[in-house]
């Protein structure tokens, strides 16, 4: 199912903040708290996105982030103050490598989705009709969450983020019921997300914005987002909204 993290704020390492706290991103890669019955172990790859002063950034692997020699070579030497970055539990039946990892982009935003499509593909079969034949065709993955950023794409081209996430959970809900998505999106200013059967919270004060499948410590500041809600956080800004009453 997953785990994703979103961080907005002064600039950090990379390496170190997906080792951030005795639950660190890290951590929950092998040691979840909180999977809610969607697997017990995040081992099927992950992948890191980064804002710099000129342009996006990503690495993605099929191997467990524990494993990966990146994460202890390279990313401590890269600093940032804007990050999304994921590890990933594949659904049974779905590819493990690394074009199926999050974060997905168009260089402009970083997409991830924590949960699974239900009866994938056969119920997003109708929402996708409503792609170019040439998107499909070249999809990064054969998996929910790469149809899921397709469909994504093309509200936010038609609408600000809140509405397209808002529009693409309740299309997808109402395709195939009992799905989990939690989504996270970013552009390196603000942060959007969805809570739909998963866990989320949000660590916000003046300096930082922090959204998180699980806390990654025990500050005090962390909120646990309500089921079925949208949220936009940005450092010293925090909006948590209904999903049924989203825009």
């Amino acid at each position: 199912m997953c785990r994703h993290l979103g961080y907005l704020g002064p600039d950090v390492s990379v390496g170190e903040l997906i080792g951030w706290g005795e639950n660190s991103l890290l951590r929950q890669s092998w040691a979840p708290r909180d999977m809610r019955h969607g697997g017990t172990i995040n081992a099927d790859g992950f992948g890191v996105g980064w804002w710099g002063q000129d342009a996006f950034s990503r690495y993605r692997s099929q191997q467990p982030l524990w494993s990966d020699p990146v994460l202890r070579e390279t990313l401590p030497q890269i600093r940032s103050g804007a990050v999304v970055a994921a590890t990933r539990s594949a659904t049974v039946g779905m590819p493990v490598q690394a074009t199926a990892c999050a974060p997905f982009t168009d260089r402009t935003w970083a997409f991830s989705h924590n949960g699974l499509v239900k009866g994938w593909p056969e119920t997003l079969g109708p929402l996708a009709e409503q792609l170019p034949v040439t998107d499909l065709l070249q999809l990064e993955a054969p998996t929910d969450s790469a149809a899921l950023w397709l469909l994504l794409q093309r509200a936010l081209a038609e609408q600000g983020p809140e509405k397209a996430l808002t529009t693409l959970v309740r299309a997808v809900d109402a395709a195939a019921p009992k799905s989990r998505l939690n989504f996270l999106l970013g552009d390196g200013r603000e942060l959007w997300a969805t809570t739909w059967d998963h866990s989320l919270s949000v660590l916000v004060d003046d300096d930082r914005a922090i959204v998180m499948s699980e806390p990654f410590d025990d500050d005090p500041g962390w909120q646990s987002v309500p089921d079925r809600h949208i949220v936009y956080a940005r450092p010293g800004h925090l909006i948590i909204t209904p999903l049924e009453m989203g825009a």
